[in-house]
């Protein structure tokens, strides 16, 4: 069984930055942003979350448009693609408003530990990033959309995992040391090949790159 398509999502400033300098929870993309992340999650079968995402943010994003909710459906799949949350410890506050969204919750650890968190339906081992992706795969997630964070992107990007960027750039410069490209991605002997472009309003450029293997 192939690995799913795996496209990861962000919007970043002009100067590569997914938060400013100081740091904390990413407040950049507008209305046309999160159209087309909506768009990506209604593609996708399940979307990866780092849980530093999760905890900074206490929620993860959700499909509202209601066509796309109704492509969903009239394709027989759930309102909201699975949330597959990689943790090293698994450990929650319970109070996060992730648990009360109304989705499945998949956790991915290193841990083999029997014992399920409150609010994950499932887990599974995360010993290797290419089993794991085929074993999901085999359960029926073809596609995924990965959502963040940077230690997340970075790990999938340098074992050549990610086959499409999807980047919306908004006009903004923040500086400081947030980039979304991980210190040990020294060179990418890949090629990038521009499928899409589109402005989204407020002067954002959504741009989406699919990966030509060296």
């Amino acid at each position: 069984m192939p690995a799913p398509e795996l496209r990861l999502v962000l919007a970043v400033s002009l100067d590569g930055r997914l938060a400013p300098a100081t740091g904390g929870a990413a407040q950049l993309g507008g209305r046309g942003d999160r159209r087309v992340l909506e768009e990506a999650l209604a593609w996708a079968d399940g979307c990866l979350i780092g849980a530093r995402t999760i905890r900074l943010h206490g929620s993860t994003c959700l499909i509202r448009d209601p066509d796309l909710l109704e492509q969903r459906s009239t394709q027989r799949r759930s309102d909201q693609p699975h949330a597959l949350v990689v943790s090293r410890s698994g450990s929650f506050d319970p109070c996060l408003r992730f648990f009360q969204q109304p989705l499945q919750r998949w956790l991915l650890s290193p841990s083999a530990g029997s014992d399920l968190p409150p609010g994950f339906q499932q887990r599974r081992w995360l010993q290797d990033w290419p089993d794991l992706l085929r074993g999901l795969a085999e359960e029926g997630m073809q596609r995924l959309v990965l959502l963040g964070g940077a230690e997340l992107a970075g790990q999938l990007l340098v074992q050549n995992l990610v086959d499409e960027l999807q980047l919306t750039v908004v006009p903004q410069l923040l500086g400081g040391s947030h980039s979304w490209l991980p210190a040990s991605l020294a060179f990418d002997p890949n090629t990038w090949r521009l499928e899409e472009q589109r402005g989204l309003g407020g002067d954002e450029l959504l741009l989406r790159y699919r990966r030509l293997r060296a």
